[in-house]
């Protein structure tokens, strides 16, 4: 029986039934923890009794997701007894779901901080092993300057910590709860409001889907910087650049050639990036023409955030391995940093250092080495991140950093 049969003979033909069905079982521990608050509005406004409302409390600590039902909220009605044909005074489906999806998107959120910090502490570890190992730094993918792995590493981290800051806003934007706005304008019964933060507009409250978009956006970005790594991962990988030994804990081997042992976590992590970026672009495609309040449209809004969180965790696992058992061939990148033009810079500004202008110093170390004479400078020192303390100070003001991130949380 659905919620709404009373307006019909609820004889739905078997094909609309199979496309009107809502895979949402992953929303059913949030949609319980959104009826236990109501139903404690219900109680204060004197709606249910004391004996009701433990009665409910305790019933609904026992509901677990069974398929066949329209919907959580069905099946969470249908599962409370007489009491449950009390409990939908004051809502609708339309506040019932839009407040479980912001419990949901919450919790995604902060799992999604929790294994950005794993991963980052994970990389932080690896940079410290490797502070002071040098490898080639590049634009355009063609060697630049030197610097060192510790100091790439880090910029790994400086990506995420800005990811984790996403995931902590979208966080932020689902908390207020849109319990008591019911179907769109409110209901005559004199409930108070939910605890916390509540939604300012009743139309709004049902309708909006912000805090979603902005925790794909969050997602979309993540991937992106995990493919950047992936992609980074597996060019080092290769045997043309050689700068990293796969660890056999993350890496695959091939059905037919023996030797391989393919990236396949830095490949996958590159790949979901796409999806990730065709999530957050459906769910805005989705929204983008819907009049207020609530349209059927919004069922597309569970799936992608579902199949995102995922995702994103998974991802986040699996990187952490593959990164933390990386083998850096340092033999391999002090050759590469070996490379005389890396240091046509360094020539150049000792130069400017004798007074000749930037733009002469320039000119000159470029004849020199379009002519075959350039002699790089006598010493070299691998360049990094400013301060006396180059990247030493930096991975640990990074590490600062992400140790109070976590205690503030």
């Amino acid at each position: 029986m659905t919620l709404w049969a009373a307006r019909t003979d609820g004889a739905l033909a078997p094909e609309v039934w199979s496309f009107l069905e809502t895979p949402d079982a992953e929303l059913l521990p949030y949609d319980l923890e959104a009826t236990r608050i109501h139903a404690g509005r219900l109680h204060a406004a004197g709606l249910l009794t004391d004996a009701e409302l433990t009665r409910l409390e305790r019933r609904l600590a026992t509901i677990e997701y069974e398929p066949g039902s329209e919907d959580v909220h069905t099946l969470i009605e249908s599962r409370l007894g007489d009491v449950g044909r009390k409990l939908h005074a004051g809502r609708s489906r339309n506040d019932q779901v839009a407040a479980a999806l912001r419990l949901y998107v919450r919790d995604a959120c902060g799992e999604a901080s929790s294994g950005i910090a794993a991963f980052a502490s994970t990389i932080l570890d690896r940079a410290e092993d490797e502070a002071d190992t040098p490898m080639p730094g590049y634009t355009h993918l063609q060697r630049a300057q030197a610097v060192t792995v510790g100091h790439h590493l880090l910029a790994w981290v400086e990506m995420l910590e800005r990811d984790r800051a996403r995931f902590d806003f979208a966080a932020g934007a689902a908390e207020p709860s849109p319990l008591g706005a019911g179907a769109l304008a409110g209901s005559t019964l004199e409930l108070p409001p939910p605890p916390g933060t509540t939604l300012r507009n009743s139309l709004d409250a049902v309708a909006d889907r912000d805090f979603a978009l902005d925790y794909l956006y969050a997602a979309a970005t993540l991937f992106v910087h995990l493919s950047r790594i992936g992609e980074e991962l597996c060019l080092w990988a290769t045997s043309e650049f050689g700068f990293v030994r796969l660890p056999v804990a993350a890496a695959t081997g091939s059905s037919m050639m023996p030797q391989k042992l393919n990236p396949d976590v830095a490949e996958l992590a590159r790949g979901k990036a796409g999806t990730a970026i065709g999530r957050l672009t459906g769910l805005l495609a989705v929204v983008k023409g819907l009049p207020l309040a609530y349209d059927r449209d919004l069922q597309e809004d569970k799936q992608p955030v579902f199949a995102a969180r995922r995702d994103v965790g998974s991802a986040l696992a699996a990187l952490a391995v593959l990164v933390g058992e990386l083998e850096f061939e340092r033999t391999r990148l002090a050759a590469a940093c070996a490379d005389p033009g890396m240091r046509a810079t360094d020539a150049a500004e000792e130069l400017v250092r004798a007074g000749k202008p930037f733009r002469d110093a320039h000119a000159q170390v470029a004849n020199a080495i379009r002519g075959g004479t350039f002699e790089p400078p006598a010493t070299q020192r691998p360049r990094g991140a400013p301060g006396p303390g180059g990247v030493h100070e930096a991975l640990a003001a990074a590490r600062a950093r992400l140790d109070y991130a976590a205690s503030s949380s």
